[in-house]
């Protein structure tokens, strides 16, 4: 079977899933987290190589300043827990987006993650926060410019390659999975060109199972990617 080797996966859904079940609307993103815990374990035994997930876009800092604090904390304390988890031995862990958006504490363990495990291979975790399509491809062209000033990159030498390379993410997903909604959602504007699209919109993302994670990676095995050819 044909597996896809990255996979972006946007986490829709929670707030929902709380009033669904008669839960406190904030209780919804720690069973959305519970869930990604979960699914760190399926992409390994699935062998994933690679998995980007939409995290914090750089239109939730608009939300409800008590769900924004509520969230700020909740990202300090996976990212600490994820520290000392025993899997990241196995994994290499990126963020990518506008950190400097986010307090000074979540940006240190960020940080830290990233240069612990700069080295691993075996899995590449790449999580998008602060994060915005449009915003990613703008601050390309900003520094491509920069360096055309500064007569470092000469204009005829730019092509898709050296754009890409500019990008906070330089590799492309091969599938991107969506709970609760069926749009991208300014989701790797740029990277998501050829990649198969799957939408699941009864779906909200603490509900999300092997069982959905299993079927979405038989159907992406059983699709014609032709790349436009």
């Amino acid at each position: 079977m044909d597996r896809p080797k990255h996979i972006g996966i946007i986490l829709d859904g929670n707030r929902r899933y709380a009033e669904k079940n008669s839960m406190d609307n904030l209780e919804g993103h720690n069973k959305g987290y519970e869930k990604v815990k979960e699914l760190l374990d399926w992409c390994k035994e699935a062998k994933i190589k690679e998995l980007t997930l939409y995290t914090f876009s750089t239109e939730n800092f608009n939300r409800s300043i008590k769900e924004v604090a509520y969230l700020m904390k909740l990202f300090k304390k996976a990212f600490t827990e994820l520290k000392n988890d025993k899997r990241i031995k196995e994994m290499k862990v990126n963020f990518i987006g506008k950190l400097s958006l986010f307090p000074k504490a979540i940006q240190k363990v960020m940080h830290e993650l990233m240069e612990m495990t700069r080295n691993h291979t075996n899995f590449i975790l790449n999580f998008a926060m602060g994060y915005g399509g449009r915003t990613e491809i703008i601050d390309a062209a900003k520094e491509i410019a920069k360096k055309i000033k500064e007569n470092k990159l000469n204009l005829e030498n730019i092509d898709e390659e050296t754009f890409k390379q500019h990008l906070y993410l330089k590799s492309e997903p091969d599938l991107i999975i969506r709970t609760s909604e069926s749009r991208l959602s300014n989701f790797l504007t740029f990277q998501s060109v050829y990649s198969e699209l799957i939408f699941l919109p009864k779906i909200l993302w603490p509900e999300f199972s092997k069982k959905h994670f299993t079927a979405c990676i038989q159907e992406y095995s059983l699709r014609k990617r032709r790349f436009g050819a």
